[in-house]
């Protein structure tokens, strides 16, 4: 009982060193706990609003009582227009586009590029991730510069961007009859957009490497929340691999060089931000993949997440103060506006070259590239930034990918056999 707020009390005092700990630390108001709890309060005030007018039209039986020019926004808001598809395979992947008499040099050129422009998007982001949070903007001779510390307006950046996106993708192409409940979005949005801001702010505490190692870790909660969430299934291999996952992520973190300082040092901070972005991540993946049990493609999902996510994160903004605050900061520091725009720009393309790379290749394709993305993007930090990593946090990472790709490799074995399954014995459901 009394241990918690001794823990929240010591908090401010740990940070990652001596040239961060006074950027961050100036007052309360620049803690992460006490900006999570004020974005929350933001976000609670447009949802139990919300909630409440929910409940009020279900009360009332809107659906068969309702007329006037409002009722079909709160029809398909409140009740939708569809009922659930049953029969449904694997709702959370689009239809696999099977190879019609295609030439080889074809599929190859595909191939290279979907590869080129998943590791082109995300590496990208990575960097620019990196560069936004960690770095100051403006520093002269006389000037050390300023640090840019709301990361709420640059999951904003990045969710208006790919609400764009999504939204002309969707006008200009054929997508099946939308029959979910609007407002089904919103909690797989709050989710999102919390995932985003802890993985943002995780950075002011923590190396990119340690970050990115952790996301590859997130299978682990991604079960746990499959067991609690979706009542799944796992198979003996899936428990191993995340066993191996477990074991490379605490050689990584627990290694320690000779010459090693408290600036270098993963703090306490760091890891409960990455902690947070790994729950409210798994919890997203699996409410998603709930929802597309209603008949929708992915840039639908796409389309109404970040509907609130917009909703969420500009009325936080405004709320706090903080919209004005940040575009004040873009305009003294152009090099900050066109980090935050190409930033945003990768994040949506990525997303759609996610969906088309699925849609072409399949899932283990898919899945093979994006966990070479997270060794490059390792790579690439430690280069250009400048990390260090030990002999046992260079083991521990290379334990970790080969989980991934054993992962990989057991289950599409497993897809292959469940197709030579006679009627009636269905695999058992996997994450």
């Amino acid at each position: 009982r009394f241990c918690l707020p001794l823990v929240l009390a010591s908090l401010p005092t740990m940070a990652t060193g001596d040239e961060i700990a006074p950027a961050l630390q100036d007052s309360w108001g620049d803690f992460w706990l006490f900006r999570f709890f004020v974005n929350a309060a933001g976000y609670a005030s447009i949802v139990v609003p919300g909630f409440l007018l929910i409940q009020y039209f279900k009360r009332r039986n809107y659906l068969e009582t309702g007329r006037g020019i409002c009722f079909p926004v709160i029809k398909s808001c409140v009740f939708g227009s569809e009922v659930k598809s049953v029969h449904q395979d694997d709702g959370s992947l689009p239809p696999r586009a099977e190879p019609t008499e295609s030439s080889t040099a074809r599929q190859v050129f595909k191939l290279l590029f979907c590869a080129v422009g998943l590791q082109a998007s995300y590496l990208t982001w990575g960097v620019l991730q990196e560069r936004v949070m960690t770095r100051t903007y403006g520093a002269t001779e006389t000037d050390p510069g300023e640090k840019f510390k709301d990361s709420q307006f640059l999951v904003f950046m990045n969710r208006i961007l790919a609400f764009t996106v999504a939204g002309l993708y969707c006008a200009l192409t054929k997508q099946p009859r939308h029959g979910a409940p609007m407002y089904k979005y919103s909690f797989a949005s709050l989710s999102n957009i919390l995932s985003s801001w802890c993985q943002y702010e995780a950075l002011k505490y923590i190396s990119f490497p340690t970050q990115v190692l952790a996301k590859a870790s997130k299978v682990i909660p991604v079960m746990m929340m499959g067991k609690l969430v979706s009542r799944k299934s796992y198979e003996y291999w899936e428990y191993l691999t995340a066993a191996l996952i477990s074991v490379g992520v605490s050689m990584f973190l627990l290694s320690s060089a000779p010459n090693r300082t408290v600036s270098t040092v993963t703090t306490f901070s760091g890891i409960v931000l990455l902690a947070g972005y790994i729950i409210f991540d798994s919890f997203t993946s699996n409410w998603q993949d709930a929802l597309f049990t209603y008949k929708m493609s992915p840039v639908q999902m796409m389309f109404g997440v970040n509907v609130f996510s917009c909703l969420f994160t500009v009325g936080s903004l405004l709320e706090q103060g903080a919209l004005l605050e940040s575009l004040r900061f873009m305009a003294r520091h152009s090099e900050f506006t066109a980090h935050a725009v190409l930033l945003s720009v990768c994040s949506a393309c990525g997303q759609l070259f996610i969906f088309y790379t699925i849609n072409q290749f399949g899932a283990a394709v898919f899945t093979i590239i994006m966990t070479l993305r997270q060794a490059f993007a390792i790579l690439l930090s430690c280069l250009i930034y400048g990390h260090t990593v030990t002999v046992v946090g260079g083991l521990g990472i290379a334990v970790v990918f080969m989980a991934l790709f054993l992962r990989v490799y057991a289950r599409s074995r497993m897809k292959k056999r469940s197709k030579k399954l006679p009627l009636g014995e269905a695999p058992v459901q996997k994450v």
